[in-house]
C-alpha cells in the first residue's frame, strides 16, 4: 500500500509540475505565436492559438524598422564591461568580507546588507543628480562605473557565503609558502569558486542586457540605445505594432535563453552550495 502512495503522489507532483511548466511557458508561447500573426489575428476572439497563415517576414521587417545591429552592439558593449565589473570587484569585496579578519568587519558587512532594503526608486533621483553634475548624462558611464565598485550587495553576498564554505586551511598553506592575500585570492579562491561566480556573472547579465529603466533615464542619443529602448519605438502614442514588437522581443530574449541554458548546471550547483556556512 505505501509504494502505490508513494507512486500515486509521484505521478501527482509530475502532473503538477507539468501544468505549472505550461503556464510558465505560455506567456513565450504568446509571444512567438503573436510574432507570427497579422495584427487583426492577435487579438481575435476567441484566441487565434496556431498563427494562419505564419508570416516569418514579420521578423525581417521588425529588424529593418529600427538600427538593430547598432542597438545590439551599444547593449553588447554594455553587458561586457558590466559583467566584468560585478565579478571582479564583488569577488574582492567578498573576499575581504569572508578570508581576512580586519576591525568591525562583521559590523559593516551587516551595515551594508540594510542597503538591500532601501527602494532603487529612493535613490534614483539623487542619483542622477550627481552623474549630472558630472556631466556623464547621455553617455554609458553610470550604466557601466557602478558595476566596478563592487558590484552590487546581493553579489558580495552571494559570494561570501560560498568562500566561507573554502576551507581556511587553504589559506595558511599558502601563507607558510610565502604567499599572499593576491595568490590566495587569484590562485585558491576564483578557481574553487568558478560555479558561484558563474551565478554572479549570469544575475548581472541578465540585469545588464533586460535592463530598461538605466537607458531610458540617462541615454537621450538614440544612437546610443539598447534593444531594450529600440523595443520601445515600436509603440506609439495611440498605437502599437504588436507584431512587430513580438519579432523583435522574440529575437532579444534568445541571447538570454542561450546564456541560461549554457550556465544552468553551474547555477543550480552554485545557489544550491551557497549559504551552508554562515
Amino acid at each position: 500500500m505505501k509504494s502505490k502512495k508513494k507512486k500515486v503522489s509521484k505521478v501527482l507532483i509530475y502532473l503538477a509540475l507539468a501544468l505549472l511548466s505550461v503556464l510558465c511557458l505560455l506567456p513565450f508561447y504568446w509571444m512567438i505565436r503573436s510574432s507570427l500573426m497579422d495584427m487583426s489575428q492577435i487579438f481575435a476572439m476567441p484566441p487565434i492559438w496556431i498563427p494562419n497563415p505564419i508570416k516569418f517576414s514579420n521578423y525581417k521587417e521588425a529588424l529593418n524598422m529600427i538600427p538593430f545591429l547598432q542597438y545590439f552592439f551599444n547593449t553588447a558593449f554594455i553587458v561586457v564591461l558590466s559583467v566584468a565589473g560585478t565579478v571582479i570587484t564583488s569577488s574582492l569585496c567578498a573576499y575581504s568580507f569572508s578570508r581576512i579578519n580586519w576591525i568591525g568587519r562583521d559590523k559593516v558587512f551587516g551595515i551594508l546588507l540594510t542597503a538591500m532594503m532601501i527602494p532603487f526608486a529612493v535613490t534614483l533621483i539623487p542619483t542622477f543628480i550627481g552623474w549630472q553634475k558630472l556631466g556623464m548624462v547621455n553617455t554609458y558611464a553610470p550604466l557601466i562605473v557602478p558595476a566596478w565598485f563592487g558590484g552590487g550587495v546581493f553579489n558580495v553576498f552571494l559570494l561570501r557565503q560560498f568562500f566561507m564554505t573554502i576551507p581556511k586551511e587553504l589559506d595558511e598553506s599558502v601563507m607558510v609558502d610565502g604567499g599572499n592575500h593576491f595568490t590566495i585570492y587569484s590562485k585558491i579562491i576564483m578557481p574553487l569558486s568558478k560555479p558561484s561566480l558563474i551565478v554572479v556573472g549570469l544575475f548581472a547579465f541578465m540585469g545588464a542586457w533586460n535592463d530598461f529603466l538605466g537607458p531610458l533615464v540617462y541615454l537621450n542619443d538614440s544612437d546610443k540605445f539598447t534593444l531594450s529602448l529600440g523595443l520601445m519605438q515600436f509603440q506609439g502614442m495611440y498605437t502599437a505594432q504588436w507584431q512587430y514588437m513580438m519579432a523583435a522581443s522574440a529575437v532579444v530574449i534568445i541571447p538570454s535563453i542561450i546564456i541560461f541554458f549554457l550556465g544552468q548546471d553551474y547555477f543550480i550547483e552554485g545557489i544550491a552550495m551557497t549559504g551552508m556556512k554562515g
